[in-house]
């Protein structure tokens, strides 16, 4: 099985093959999900105690399950927020797995942790965060959030003298689902913050001082959103960011998907007051073009996150010895086991400089700037509200749920593009709309034109 043969060579050039047609694919098929029984009747059984061999394997990925799947990179794959990761980042996500480092501690990966710290430089000074800010790469935006909050509550209790109770953690109602998720696993209670657009210093201040004081007290952090992923909306940073100061919180911003943004001249200023923040969350397999898996969170003072998330164990303890000083990426988030989920950004900011970073984020937003104004022009169409970042939400006038849910089955299946539906808050609660997130440079005026063309009568 580890064995370098004839066999293992015709499966690495195939695999090669593979990945060069691929990463010169500019607009790969949309490809179309089946249900389990389907792909199993069609691959077959290929977990067997013979082994199926690597050329059969693979030609059952290549010619039926990756058909099943849908690109994420696709120049009108506008649904959820979508990616487009450079060839370059691909390249050397490539080059990361084949190479084999451990991303844990500067002992085994010193080299990796080196690259991978260059980006991270990147990512910090685009926060305006103060010196001896810093951070890691994670698997995502959770496991970025799940990070800082562990790290938030044990900062907490050791200035509360080790507080029992349990900790409440305040947000807007805008915010990322996974706000919850990680609370869930800490044991915290989520206050949400009631708003239909930004929530702002005053909000925040209202929503506190109309808990109970026995709820107030339990409060440890505030969690901002830079970028929400429903509608691109920033959060009033510099207000939440003076109340959390007066009130003595933790005060995190969650811009997994907005950070990108933040190399962005022409918004940049609606990032204002994320320099105060404790920690930041930004996801660049979101809007910084890296491959999946890649999210960081950033730290105003990482001691603190070290102090939180540094594992105890004898078999750990040669990584403390002087002779293998370095940083551990380990000690700053929940993961201890890791790959070295930032070299293919490193890679990618040094083959094409950060300018070429800029423009990418700036054409996402210059095109949902247009896609409104082409919005606007067709009289049964409806902005929902001015597109913000890369994000454009907008309504059929006439339909129905259904109506949107039918449509986006129909244009996927016909191959041209995958937008899917979402709700916003009316005056009846909750309607359907539609909404595009811009994220592939690839993506042009025409694609949308096309698009739209399909909502026609």
């Amino acid at each position: 099985m580890h064995t370098i043969d004839i066999d293992t060579v015709e499966m690495t050039l195939d695999v090669m093959k593979y990945a060069i047609s691929r990463i010169t694919n500019s607009a790969p098929d949309l490809g179309q999900p089946k249900r389990e029984s389907e792909l199993h009747e069609l691959a077959g059984e290929t977990v067997t105690p013979e082994g199926i061999g690597g050329e059969k394997a693979f030609q059952i990925f290549r010619d039926i399950l990756v058909k099943a799947t849908v690109p994420i990179d696709h120049p009108r794959h506008l649904a959820f927020v979508p990616a487009a990761p450079t060839r370059a980042a691909i390249l050397f996500d490539l080059v990361t797995s084949a190479s084999s480092i451990h991303g844990a501690y500067w002992m085994e990966g010193a080299g990796g942790i080196y690259c991978e710290n260059r980006a991270m430089d990147w990512l910090v000074s685009l926060t305006g965060m103060p010196e001896g800010a810093f951070g890691v790469f994670t698997s995502g935006g959770t496991a970025a959030n799940l990070s800082a909050m562990v790290t938030a509550r044990e900062a907490c209790r050791k200035k509360k003298q080790a507080v029992t109770e349990k900790g409440m953690i305040l947000t807007s109602s805008g915010a990322h689902s996974s706000i919850k998720a990680m609370a869930k696993v800490i044991d915290a209670d989520v206050h949400l913050v009631q708003t239909e657009d930004l929530m702002t210093g005053t909000l925040l201040q209202n929503a506190l001082q109309a808990l109970p004081p026995d709820t107030r007290k339990r409060v440890f952090a505030v969690v901002a959103t830079g970028g929400t992923t429903n509608a691109g909306i920033i959060d009033d940073l510099e207000g939440i960011a003076r109340v959390c100061k007066e009130e003595d919180l933790w005060f995190h911003v969650d811009a997994a998907y907005g950070g990108g943004a933040l190399v962005a001249d022409s918004v940049r200023h609606l990032f204002k007051g994320i320099e105060a923040a404790d920690s930041v969350t930004i996801d660049p397999h979101k809007w910084l073009f890296s491959p999946y898996d890649c999210g960081a969170i950033l730290y105003r003072d990482p001691e603190q996150a070290r102090e939180a998330h540094q594992q105890e164990g004898s078999y750990l303890d040669i990584f403390r010895d002087e002779g293998a000083r370095g940083f551990n990426p380990s000690d700053y988030q929940i993961q201890l086991t890791r790959r070295l989920r930032g070299m293919p950004l490193w890679f990618s900011l040094a083959t094409h400089g950060t300018d070429k970073y800029k423009w990418a984020v700036e054409r996402g937003i210059t095109l949902a700037r247009e896609s409104g104004e082409l919005i606007r022009q067709e009289t049964h169409l409806e902005l929902v509200r001015e597109p913000s970042l890369s994000c454009v939400l907008f309504r059929r006038k006439g339909w129905k749920p259904e109506d949107y849910t039918r449509w986006t089955y129909e244009t996927h299946k016909a191959g041209l593009a995958l937008v899917t539906p979402t709700k916003w808050p009316s005056r009846e609660g909750y309607e359907t709309v539609l909404r595009f997130c811009f994220i592939n440079p690839d993506t042009t005026q025409s694609d949308v034109r096309s698009i739209l063309d399909t909502l026609r009568d």
